[in-house]
């Protein structure tokens, strides 16, 4: 009898994971024991850290593609389709052309998805670069931008990579100085609670610098409306912000497949943080940003996750107690301006403790860019 894999979405998580199974499981996989299923939307696996320099015009949008078929082991079946439905008692998934699959061991990576219809007035006056299409409209409108008050709010929690938030207004303070504008562009920051960052150790560490800056801080600000018209934003505190230029991280959501098939409210599927499997029904995994581990929605998540999950279903396939597990491990590189960088680790157990802003540290996080495909291959 042959064990069906099937892993739904071709991010980080799952790309790095199709890839650890084809190793891991390359004798079963020869001898037609496993077969292992990657199924995503679209033909292009996206690395969505690149589209923080897009804005900057330090990357383009393609720096950040490849074609998953190129990508992923060819004893991996890759599949490119959309589920529509999954029925975890029957074990089976369905299609949008109405066709299904059975597995016999499922495992979701779909990430994270963006909502700006949530706040009236965010999509019309609200740019982003947490989408390929935001990331080059930021751009353009950056570059045309030479005086006036640049606002970055913070309005969806949780949100893919904590850090960036505070990535852009600190690249946006060097960019602005190099340039001879910073003296007339106003940068104020947002963020829904009463720090600067959700991680109480990040937050200590980031203030004293955007006080340096002459970065303005407005916490505890949860967006409710924006008036595209007059150039303002507006919390649910009553505070209003003018703005010129509004940059905005917008409300994120899961898919609603998830909330669908029982497995978590909100397109979220609730795991053991430990093992990662679903809560709500047998032989499912979820992994990264769609899992809530209460780490961050960052790659480094899903790739570690990656490893823990690929383990215990080996382990399971051949007959063996599943015994590897998730200790929360995250590494983030934080750029702290256009040429210099921290870098923070931590788990369950060890809080975050950021290194000294340096030039090396922010050409390693360049490098870890550039070898990030040779991590999804599973050579790193």
């Amino acid at each position: 009898m042959t064990d069906r894999v099937v892993i739904v979405g071709g991010g980080t998580g799952g790309s790095v994971l199709a890839n650890d199974l084809a190793d891991r499981l390359e004798p079963e996989l020869d001898a037609g024991d496993v077969e292992v299923t990657l199924v995503n939307d679209g033909p292009d696996h996206v690395y969505k850290p690149v589209w923080l320099y897009v804005p900057f015009g330090q990357r383009e949008p393609a720096d950040g593609r490849r074609r998953l078929d190129e990508l992923v082991d060819d004893a991996v079946d890759v599949r490119i389709d959309r589920v529509t439905d999954i029925d975890t008692e029957a074990k089976r998934l369905r299609f949008r052309d109405g066709s299904s699959m059975e597995y016999d061991h499922l495992v979701l990576a779909t990430g994270s998805t963006l909502d700006p219809e949530q706040i009236p007035g965010l999509a019309a006056g609200g740019h982003d670069y947490y989408s390929e299409s935001g990331a080059v409209a930021l751009r353009e409108e950056l570059l045309a931008f030479t005086e006036g008050e640049l606002v970055l709010s913070v309005i969806g929690t949780p949100h893919m990579c904590p850090a960036a938030p505070l990535e852009f207004v600190f690249m946006a303070d060097d960019w602005f100085r190099q340039r001879g504008l910073r003296e007339d562009v106003e940068i104020t920051y947002t963020y829904p609670i009463q720090r600067v960052h959700g991680n109480p150790h990040i937050a200590e560490w980031a203030k004293p610098i955007m006080d340096e800056r002459d970065i303005n801080v407005e916490t505890f600000f949860n967006a409710e409306s924006v008036d595209p018209d007059a150039g303002r934003i507006a919390s649910m505190e009553g505070t209003e912000l003018d703005y010129d230029l509004l940059v905005t991280i917008p409300p994120h959501a899961g898919v609603d497949l998830v909330e669908e098939a029982g497995l978590g409210d909100d397109g979220w599927v609730d795991v053991d943080k430990h093992t990662l499997e679903a809560e709500a029904a047998d032989d499912v995994y979820a992994l990264g940003d769609v899992a809530t581990t209460g780490v961050p929605k960052a790659g480094s998540v899903a790739h570690y996750q990656a490893g823990v999950v690929g383990q215990r279903l080996a382990s399971d396939i051949r007959g063996r107690p599943a015994t590897a597990t998730y200790d929360g491990k995250t590494l983030c590189f934080i750029e702290t301006g256009m040429d210099a960088a921290s870098f923070v680790e931590f788990d369950y157990e060890n809080p975050p403790s950021p290194a000294p802003p340096s030039q090396k540290l922010h050409w390693s996080k360049l490098a870890y860019n550039e070898s990030y495909w040779l991590t999804a291959r599973g050579l790193l």
